[in-house]
């Protein structure tokens, strides 16, 4: 899955998969790690394709900040596919593409919306929790947290490392909006909104954190800080936003949106936006950068979208049987070990069919 994302420098992938997937080539493909001592920070930046002048300016002037982003691009992508695993689009990436979702992020769906908002939202994590974790000199915790405060238990003091959310969000934005602003297009708006949303779903979660003094943790006195959810928080916001997606258009002056049916509500800034209807992905279909649905998994007995009748769009299932070996009968030993059987199971495992027709296996 992550074949072409290794190494350290893994950001280079993100860039153009996601920033300039119109304009990337096969380089990005190159095993950084490999060219990393002998190029060098500079040239690397200066050889990624598709990128604006204020993108490379911040490259070259944080490489550390650089690395944070291509450490998250996994987190983003697999809490991407946690959202969408029971899907027929199940934001799965393609090895050996250089563009890591194929054409499915050329077309102007919710499913791109999504992917917009959760990649930037996983760089506004990756770049703060980075800053919180003292491995980047342009940042540390944040410095606006300091004297006393309150909420609805009481006063408490600044403490710890409150996470510097500001610098994550102010950085992403710098970065990653650079290259859509050098569009005027309608499809660099919906980009900008939908990085938008990202960002500011990571800021909706942040918790106060705090620790008891005082005699037997009596509380007298508490020390507080603000801290990140996990991405997975993040995830499951954005994914019922994704759900109540709104189509638009673009308005007559070409500046914004107006909704697409005039039924619906205005979208606003923490909703994710789309122009294009979604193919229903049941057949392979590079044009529309479908992968299809054969041979997926399903689940005989549900009625939801992992159901066997929705998932396999109505071309039926076959069933195998299969071997699972599974950990039972654990016990817990004094002290302090927990020791299972191997157990092994038969179980029915239901695949969807491919459809019948030969010609819709493949549409190019």
């Amino acid at each position: 899955m992550y074949s072409l994302l290794r190494g350290h420098w893994l950001y280079l992938f993100l860039i153009c998969v996601w920033l300039a997937p119109r304009v990337c080539s096969s380089w990005c493909s190159i095993n950084s790690d490999r060219y990393m001592g002998a190029l060098g920070t500079r040239v690397i930046c200066d050889n990624i394709p598709g990128l604006v002048s204020r993108q490379r300016q911040l490259c070259h002037k944080h490489p550390d900040t650089m690395q944070s982003i291509g450490d998250g691009a996994k987190e983003w992508i697999a809490e991407c596919q946690h959202q969408f695993r029971h899907h027929r689009w199940n934001c799965n990436t393609l090895d050996r593409d250089h563009t890591l979702f194929g054409r499915v992020m050329l077309r102007s769906s919710r499913e791109a919306a999504f992917v917009y908002a959760i990649s930037s939202a996983g760089v506004v994590f990756a770049i703060t929790r980075a800053c919180s974790q003292g491995e980047l000199s342009s940042c540390s915790c944040d410095p606006q947290k300091k004297g006393t405060s309150k909420d609805n238990k009481g006063t408490f003091n600044w403490g710890g490392c409150s996470d510097n959310i500001d610098y994550g969000i102010s950085f992403a934005k710098a970065f990653v909006d650079a290259k859509e602003k050098k569009g005027k297009d309608a499809r660099a708006l919906m980009n900008l909104h939908n990085n938008r949303a990202g960002r500011k779903a990571v800021k909706r979660f942040l918790k106060l954190e705090c620790k008891c003094h005082g005699v037997s943790g009596s509380c007298t006195l508490r020390t507080c800080w603000l801290a990140m959810a996990d991405l997975q928080k993040t995830g499951d916001y954005l994914r019922r936003k994704y759900n109540g997606a709104i189509q638009v258009i673009m308005n007559q002056d070409g500046t914004g949106f107006t909704v697409a049916n005039k039924n619906f509500k205005k979208p606003t800034k923490n909703d994710l936006v789309y122009f294009e209807n979604s193919p229903d992905y049941c057949v392979m279909d590079k044009e529309a950068g479908s992968l299809g649905t054969a041979g997926r998994v399903c689940n005989r007995t549900s009625r939801g979208m992992d159901g066997c009748e929705v998932m396999c769009c109505g071309r039926g299932y076959d069933t195998s049987r299969v071997m699972r070996v599974t950990k039972c009968e654990c016990k817990f030993h004094w002290c302090c070990v927990v020791r299972c059987k191997e157990c092994h199971e038969m179980t029915d495992v239901h695949t969807c069919k491919a459809p019948k027709n030969a010609d819709w296996l493949d549409h190019t």
